[in-house]
């Protein structure tokens, strides 16, 4: 939890502050924009976008208590605002290619960084519906108005998702762990 001095001295817009807010919250935020984006320089303008807006609407914020989930759905709907410019959510049936390498643990278990690396490997949309739907927890029918997509729309996509995340799963994680 953030303290609660830090976050006043942030709305008074204190740099010092807001430099150790950046400081502690980045590498959270840095995972969470990971987990959309695959390109580096995305990751780093959504990131900076992120804070600028944590930082001006902060006064938003109704119980600093929220401000992890409050920073991190902004967060998300930054990475969400770039996608939309690069990314059809109604097309799903791209095919990916399946030369990967995935790093594989020498153990049998799978573990959470694995399935993250393995998202990668299948369309930004489907990825994208994944993400919201089992990671942030949102319904279909948010995921339908946040991306302006049918709600079965969403559900097809979190379908192929899961399938191709399954697929990948099994055919490169536990047939390079034999």
């Amino acid at each position: 939890m953030i303290d609660e001095q830090l976050i006043q001295a942030c709305r008074k817009m204190h740099r010092d502050a807001q430099r150790k807010m950046y400081e502690l919250m980045a590498p959270k935020l840095y995972q969470v924009c990971k987990r959309y984006l695959k390109k580096e320089e995305e990751i780093e303008e959504v990131l900076a976008d992120a804070f600028v807006i944590i930082f001006t609407k902060l006064d938003q914020l109704k119980e600093n208590a929220a401000f992890y989930s409050w920073a991190k759905r902004i967060t998300v709907n930054e990475c969400l605002h770039l996608l939309k410019k690069n990314v059809n959510f109604n097309l799903y049936l791209e095919e990916s290619s399946f030369k990967i390498q995935p790093e594989v643990a020498q153990d049998t278990s799978l573990e959470e960084q694995d399935v993250l690396k393995l998202l990668n490997y299948i369309p930004e949309g489907c990825k994208t519906v994944f993400n919201l739907f089992v990671i942030e927890g949102y319904s279909h029918k948010e995921i339908a108005a946040m991306l302006k997509i049918s709600e079965g729309t969403s559900k097809s996509q979190l379908n192929v998702a899961k399938t191709k995340l399954k697929d990948l799963v099994n055919n490169f994680y536990y047939q390079n762990a034999k």
